[in-house]
């Protein structure tokens, strides 16, 4: 039984070995996203052991990128730590693809189920909140309005984004418009209203902006965050202090009950084993900038940006197959740099109302939601519907952001209507078009 288990991840002992003819064979028949039991792809194993010939055969087979392991990880957060630049360079550029490519494959499903839908008007309020006194009172609330015409989608909203600071917003009024029958880069645009700008979202970004978001990367810690769903419990929610009876409320229009969410945590991990003392009191001042909208990259005396080397290789991995793989699951060896890092997690007390009035369905829902992602709160909030809620629709529900924020969101208004307005969804003609206004995007 044991040797079954030892021959059951082949391209996974190859990457050990080492033997890139040997694993170049192997891969045309073999999954290449498939984990072993630390929930390492072949990707993962090639780069925490310096294997970079399979890395690039893994990434011309077009090897997914974008997948974490049971720590959390993902091959980009690897290739940081070990520290070889071009590594990062060629994961980034392919993540990016692959994110692209997903895009263009949902694309159709998209515009199909907008067309099912009827047209409407929808109300969605933030309010966030935080355990912290002082941040509580800092803390914004957004009131965003949704227009659907047909393909078409208009999200109103005064909250850009949130930053790594758990203390720094960026308010607006922001509109973003997404039209399912153009093609890109002119189905999704960004409005700034306040500046009279607008923004394409970009496919493809230049060769400096790469360069640039790798020398970030690379001189800021490697940060994973992710809500727990394991142990995600329902139950309902009670009301009344003698005569206890199950809590039902009504949330706008709609009439709710109410469950509380057991169970819920956000853990955080952050990792500096690739940074140097200088890099930690570079640190702070970097994500500062970044916030205030400044630049985190350094610039020489002749207005040329100081490009980030490529950090001395770690040590090889004493570690043998036999030992990574007969290792507890997610407790194998160090096979790179020995980890430097932190866990923060906190447990959320949460409710979430399910309404069968609503006029939405979930899966509805989803949909408007797969619009939104760039909009980092809104990832957060399809993230925790994409759960196995209670029967219903959740017209207000708790959800963690950071972990020291949660945000209480309410559907409050909800609305099918023949006579939205076609105009809603163009740019008006007086605004500028700022392809840098954005630079997340």
């Amino acid at each position: 039984m044991a040797e079954e288990q030892h021959l059951s991840y082949p391209l996974h002992e190859c990457v050990f070995e080492g033997d890139v003819q040997k694993f170049a064979r192997m891969m045309r028949t073999e999954d290449l996203s498939r984990k072993d039991k630390h929930g390492n792809t072949a990707l993962h194993l090639a780069i925490m052991l310096g294997r970079k010939d399979i890395v690039q055969l893994l990434l011309a087979h077009n090897a997914p990128v974008k997948v974490k392991n049971l720590n959390g990880w993902t091959p980009l957060s690897e290739a940081i730590s070990y520290g070889d630049r071009l590594t990062i360079i060629s994961l980034l550029k392919k993540m990016k693809h692959q994110a692209r490519e997903q895009i263009e494959e949902r694309r159709p499903s998209l515009v199909s189920a907008l067309k099912q839908v009827g047209d409407f008007y929808m109300q969605i309020k933030w309010d966030f909140q935080s355990w912290v006194p002082l941040v509580s009172r800092v803390l914004p609330s957004d009131l965003c309005q949704i227009h659907k015409r047909g393909t078409s989608f208009r999200l109103d909203t005064t909250l850009v984004d949130f930053a790594m600071n758990d203390m720094k917003w960026e308010r607006g009024e922001i509109t973003f418009l997404f039209d399912g029958d153009a093609k890109p880069p002119h189905s999704l645009i960004v409005m700034d209203n306040k500046a009279g700008v607008y923004q394409r979202v970009r496919y493809l970004e230049t060769e400096s902006e790469i360069e640039d978001e790798v020398d970030l990367m690379m001189s800021t810690d490697i940060v994973t965050a992710q809500m727990s769903t394991k142990s995600i419990t329902f139950s309902r929610a009670q009301s009344g202090w003698i005569f206890r009876q199950d809590r039902k409320e009504t949330i706008g229009d709609f009439n709710a009950d109410f469950y509380h969410i057991n169970g819920l945590t956000l853990e955080q991990k952050k990792r500096r084993e690739h940074l140097s003392e200088e890099d930690l009191q570079k640190n702070k001042a970097i994500i500062e900038s970044l916030t205030k909208g400044g630049c985190a990259i350094s610039i020489d005396c002749n207005g040329e940006p100081v490009r980030r080397e490529s950090l001395l290789p770690p040590m090889p991995a004493m570690c043998t197959w036999k030992e990574y793989f007969t290792s507890p699951a997610g407790q194998h060896p160090a096979l790179a740099r020995e980890m430097v890092f932190k866990n923060t997690t906190r447990g959320f007390k949460a409710t979430v109302a399910m309404s069968m009035d609503f006029p939405l369905s979930v899966a509805m829902l989803m949909d408007v939601l797969e619009v939104t992602a760039p909009f980092k709160h809104f990832a957060k909030l399809r993230d925790f519907v994409n759960l196995k809620l209670p029967p219903g629709f959740p017209v207000k529900l708790d959800i963690p952001i950071l972990p020291t924020v949660s945000a209480k969101i309410t559907f409050q208004a909800f609305e099918f209507r023949d006579d939205i307005d076609s105009n809603l969804f163009e740019v008006p003609a007086n605004y500028v078009e700022d392809p840098s206004r954005f630079p997340d995007l």
